[in-house]
């Protein structure tokens, strides 16, 4: 061997050293995993970091950037990077602290789901069927597994950092899912083992409103949940619970029942406080005036709260002294605030009856004064019925003229058929009871009674002239002046036998007849056409033979009259009337 190529030998060690190190070197250091390297230089835009390797690597200054913006690095460091390139083109080594940091993550993950820990997050967003948690990567958390509740507004829960269990794991696919509900279940069992080893009745606990229904609030006490019904939530009345409470509350409350088989729980909130009736009777008392609020409205009356638990019943005809209240809410509202007189207190079934009409004057105590009994007054007709007229009197106040006092003959059967709803009628004040609230009155009495003086103006024997205003089966009404009627029997229409009295007579005719019978107490009058007709004969015929000579009376007489139909020896019997009015209102 030359000389000259034995002195090259050392060069060629060097060499194949240098190759191995550089051999051993690769394959030691792989791409995909994670190196720990020390920060060499902070330039513009990377970092060098030194990882052991024949050359450094370089990451992007942002990686190191936090949310303000501020670096997180200095010469000197030692960090974990991920080895991403051995050899760029550059000849440089590609690192990423990032790909670093996650990995690292996901690691310390499956650790925490081995040993079934709990991981910390935020919650970021909003995605369909849930929300993404950041725990350092992007993990999903279904809206089911947000709470213990289905919640309707996730949007709530944005921003916010919770505990999470890992229940889904899947690092080559990267999908996390995440419940927050299983460490609240947790939790709440926990704490309801503690709450009710301590649970008694009687007692009192505080808790949280957690929903309300229309018929109560469900309260967490701790772990479980109690009910405070609707009627456990005051003395007084309470429409719905919601006009006390709201989700989230926090409440002291009274343990009315409990179950521990079943572990219902039954709450109640007016039990921390008296009944309020226990009092009453001391507080309240017939003919005080109270003040209240309208809570409540039925068709026979309004409800008013006059203290906390305590209500009284103003019934519509306690509302006003003069109006014809038909329902409360033509008066009153809910919420209007009222003065009222107590009428009555039932301490036993706990009702109160109110007046709010005491509260002013009674106007028909005054109506005495302004009406005496015998006071003429003209009045409007408001209404008119089958049993009288009513009149207005004053606002609210009506009188009412009863059929019977409209006329003193009693012809007038109907006052529908006499007067209308707007007419002005002249009337006497009768009678004013005030406990009744009635107000009679009559027209009638405007003038005398004419069968006062009836017997003067109509003796029997008299003959007058009326008109027929009706004809009846047994005989013929006639009027002999107004309020004053008479009848004429069926018998005395003529001298000839009648079967019919229409056939006869006829309504509006006027006749002349004879008054045979007279009782003004009954208001009865009897009449006669036929006598009058016999007497008009007898008179004509007297007239004609007046003039003949020695001719008497008797003699005429005896010449028109069959003397051995005369009944000898017994008085005649007189002629009956019959109660012709009586027949009219048959009829």
């Amino acid at each position: 061997m030359a000389a000259s190529q034995l002195k090259q030998l050392p060069d060629v060690d060097e060499d194949f050293g240098k190759m191995l190190e550089e051999f051993l070197q690769s394959d030691a250091i792989r791409e995909g995993e994670i190196y720990s390297g020390k920060v060499l230089e902070i330039g513009k835009d990377f970092v060098t970091v030194d990882i052991g390797y024949k050359s450094e690597g370089q990451i992007p200054l942002d990686e190191f950037r936090g949310a303000d913006g501020a670096l997180g690095v200095q010469v000197g460091d030692r960090i974990d990077v991920y080895l991403e390139r051995r050899e760029n083109d550059n000849g440089l080594v590609e690192l990423s602290k990032e790909k670093a940091d996650k990995l690292k993550i996901w690691d310390q993950i499956s650790e925490a789901c081995e040993r079934d820990d709990l991981v910390e997050g935020v919650i970021t967003g909003r995605v369909k069927g849930g929300l993404t948690v950041d725990i350092g990567v992007k993990a999903f958390l279904p809206g089911s597994q947000v709470d213990l509740r289905p919640v309707r507004n996730l949007d709530q829960y944005i921003s916010k950092t919770f505990k999470f269990k890992v229940i889904k794991f899947n690092k080559k696919r990267g999908n996390i899912v995440l419940s927050r509900r299983a460490l609240l279940e947790k939790e709440r069992e926990d704490l309801k083992r503690q709450t009710l080893d301590k649970l008694k009745v009687g007692m009192l606990v505080e808790g949280i409103v957690k929903n309300i229904t229309e018929y109560g609030c469900f309260v967490d006490l701790g772990g479980i949940d109690g009910l405070l019904h609707i009627t456990a939530m005051s003395w007084g009345r309470v429409n719905h619970p919601s006009e006390l409470f709201e989700v989230g509350d926090e409440i002291k409350v009274k343990v009315l029942k409990y179950d521990p088989e079943s572990e219902r729980v039954s709450l109640g909130l007016k039990q921390i406080s008296d009944d309020p009736w226990v009092s009453v009777d001391r507080k309240y008392n017939v003919g005080q005036r109270v003040s209240g609020k309208v809570v409540s409205m039925a068709e026979y009356g309004a409800f008013v709260e006059i203290e906390e638990g305590v209500e009284g019943l103003i019934h519509v005809s306690e509302m006003s002294w003069t109006k014809r209240v038909k329902h409360p809410n033509k008066v009153l509202s809910v919420g209007d605030d009222v003065d009222a007189v107590i009428l009555d207190v039932d301490i036993k079934n706990k009702r109160i009856s109110l007046g709010m009409k005491q509260t002013e004057v009674n106007p028909w105590t005054l109506l005495a004064d302004r009406y005496p009994v015998g006071s003429h007054i003209r009045a409007r007709v408001r209404n008119v019925t089958n049993f009288g007229v009513f009149v207005g009197i004053e606002e609210g106040i009506d009188g009412l003229i009863h059929v019977s006092d409209l006329s003193w003959s009693g012809k007038i059967k109907d006052p529908r058929e006499v007067y209308k709803k707007g007419d002005e009628i002249d009337a006497v004040v009768l009678n004013i009871d005030v406990e009744n609230e009635r107000f009679s009155l009559g027209v009638k009495q405007l003038g005398m009674d004419p069968w006062e003086t009836v017997e003067h103006r109509y003796p029997i024997g008299q003959i007058v002239e009326g008109r027929i205003t009706k004809t009846l089966d047994f005989g013929a009404i006639v009027e002999l002046e107004d309020d004053v009627e008479g009848l004429v029997h069926i018998s005395e229409i003529s001298a000839e036998k009648v079967d019919t009295v229409g056939t006869v007579l006829q309504e509006g005719e006027m006749v002349r007849a004879k008054v045979i019978s007279l009782i003004p107490q009954e208001r009865k009058i009897g009449l006669s056409i036929k006598r009058v007709q016999e007497h008009e004969a007898m008179s004509e015929f007297i007239q004609k033979q007046g003039s003949r000579k020695g001719t008497t009376l008797g003699d005429l007489i005896r010449e028109k009259i069959d003397l051995s139909q005369i009944p000898q020896g017994k008085k005649s019997q007189p002629i009956v009337v019959p109660d012709f009015h009586a027949q009219r209102e048959d009829d």
